[in-house]
């Protein structure tokens, strides 16, 4: 029963991990599709929806099942609750990807205004916040995510740059409006991802610590 409780626990764990690599996927292939405007990339996501979907389902049925039959505790608890919420986290980073590749083929159409402005330096910025809350999660090791607080402060500024740049370009020449404007709305995607990271992280510090952390 033990063995078997054990075996039940490390697969949530990975299932956990193979729903954040979607999601990070997901907008990882949105962030491509949009520099070089490839509109084909949106149907594949639109299928990764249902998945990343499915994921959520199942995982919060396995957390209650774990929670009903064994009744953990400590630091056992603490992973399966974390993880309650870091799918709650990781669904809406993957539904954000689909929000970018949405407004990929209307971005297709033309040339990228500004090279793309700050938008590609914001995502990398991003994914690589999600990537590190995903190694803390796996190794139950904080080392990767003990900058988070700084990197979301950046994360913030540059959505503030590209919502400046691109008011200039828009009084500049009227014709950028409708590309700018989708720029100003994917950065306010990318900082809402980036938000999300900093909840997953503030999720493993409590299921490593036991401590409640506020990252905002």
């Amino acid at each position: 029963m033990v063995e078997r409780y054990h075996t039940e626990l490390a697969s949530l764990k990975g299932d956990v991990l193979a729903m954040g690599h979607l999601a990070q996927g997901m907008l990882h292939q949105s962030l491509e599709a949009l520099k070089t405007r490839d509109a084909v990339v949106v149907g594949s996501i639109d299928r990764d929806k249902k998945r990343i979907a499915d994921y959520d389902h199942d995982i919060e049925q396995k957390c209650l099942r774990l929670i009903a039959l064994h009744q953990p505790m400590a630091k056992d608890l603490r992973m399966i609750a974390a993880s309650m919420k870091v799918i709650t986290n990781l669904y809406r980073i993957g539904r954000y990807g689909k929000d970018i590749a949405i407004v990929v083929p209307d971005l297709a159409r033309a040339p990228h205004v500004g090279n793309l402005v700050s938008i590609p330096h914001m995502g990398d910025l991003v994914e690589g916040m999600i990537a590190d809350t995903l190694i803390a999660f796996e190794h139950e090791d904080l080392t990767a995510i003990s900058d988070i607080r700084d990197r979301e402060v950046a994360v913030d500024a540059l959505r503030y740059s590209v919502f400046r740049e691109c008011l200039t370009d828009m009084m500049e020449d009227p014709k950028k409006i409708a590309q700018c404007t989708n720029y100003v709305m994917i950065a306010r995607y990318l900082e809402r991802c980036g938000d999300h990271a900093c909840k997953i992280a503030e999720k493993v510090h409590y299921m490593v610590t036991g401590d409640r952390l506020e990252i905002r």
